[in-house]
This record gives C-alpha cells, sequence and structure tokens, in this order.
C-alpha cells in the first residue's frame, strides 16, 4: 500500500453561531466520518487536529495543539465566523485561556496564518463579514481575508 500525505488542519471558531461547523458535522455526501478518516484526494488524508465543537479535550491540554510540532508548518487553518479587531478583542471572542491570560481569535488566526499552506474561510461570516460585520458593529467583526489583507499575510485563502 503506498504512503498517504497527512495534512494536519485546525479549525478555529470565531464570531458565528456555529451553523458551518453544524452543516458540515451533518453532511450526507461527503460525511464527517469520510473527511475525517478516507482519503480526501487519493494518497491524501486530513487530520483534524483542533475543532473546538467535537473535540474531547479542553483547556490547556487542547490548546497545546495550536503550538505542538504538527502546526509548526505544513498544516491547513480553517477559521469559521468573523474575527473582532478593535482594541481589546479578546473580550469579545478568544480561542481559550492558557496561564490565566485569554487567547485572542485574532492575533492566533494572524500568528496561525501567517505559516499555514493555506487558509480555508468556512461560511458566510469568515468568507464575508455576514451580519456580525455590518454597519456599527461594536467589535469592529471582520471576514477573515479582510483581516489577512490588513496584516499583509499574503497565505493563500480558499
Amino acid at each position: 500500500m503506498a504512503d498517504v500525505k497527512e495534512f494536519p488542519a485546525v479549525w478555529l471558531q470565531g464570531g458565528a453561531c456555529s451553523g458551518c461547523a453544524v452543516s458540515i458535522l451533518n453532511g450526507a455526501s461527503p460525511t464527517v466520518r469520510e473527511l475525517l478518516i478516507d482519503q480526501v484526494v487519493p494518497g491524501s488524508h486530513v487530520s483534524l487536529l483542533f475543532q473546538p465543537t467535537i473535540m474531547a479535550g479542553s483547556g490547556e491540554v487542547a490548546l497545546s495543539v495550536l503550538e505542538g510540532p504538527e502546526v509548526s508548518e505544513g498544516f491547513v487553518l480553517i477559521v469559521e465566523g468573523t474575527i473582532p479587531t478593535v482594541e481589546h478583542n479578546e473580550v469579545y471572542c478568544s480561542v481559550g485561556e492558557a496561564g490565566g491570560v485569554e487567547l485572542g481569535l485574532l492575533e492566533k488566526t494572524c500568528e496561525m496564518a501567517s505559516r499555514a499552506l493555506a487558509v480555508i474561510a468556512l461560511g458566510t461570516c469568515s468568507s464575508f463579514g455576514g451580519i456580525p460585520a455590518s454597519a456599527n458593529n461594536a467589535t469592529g467583526a471582520s471576514s477573515v481575508g479582510d483581516v489577512l489583507a490588513s496584516r499583509g499575510i499574503d497565505t493563500p485563502l480558499i
């Protein structure tokens, strides 16, 4: 049997209703099982390392995955939802807490996107801003593309 190339994936959730995650999890063709177990493309397999809705781990143990060797390079970053961009944005949306400090989604997304193979903006909010990014939003919610462009991050965006 030929070697299968593993593509680690990290899925961050931002300002959203989690509807995109639920839609993927309830998908019928392909099923989430097929996406996670089977080869998506012959010879290639996606290894989902971090997804807050479905992962069993929590807290600092789960967050340690985001600093592990599997995501040092050669991984895919999936972002669901908008990203708050105002000062102290971690108050509005964080990835979690480590050492008593909130890990803001904005900084974590930018840090990870800068070293990812590609970034996938999953859903309307992540792709275009959706309702959370409408006029007069207090969080400065923005799409992933707008955030990456504002920070000069040129990682391919899907």
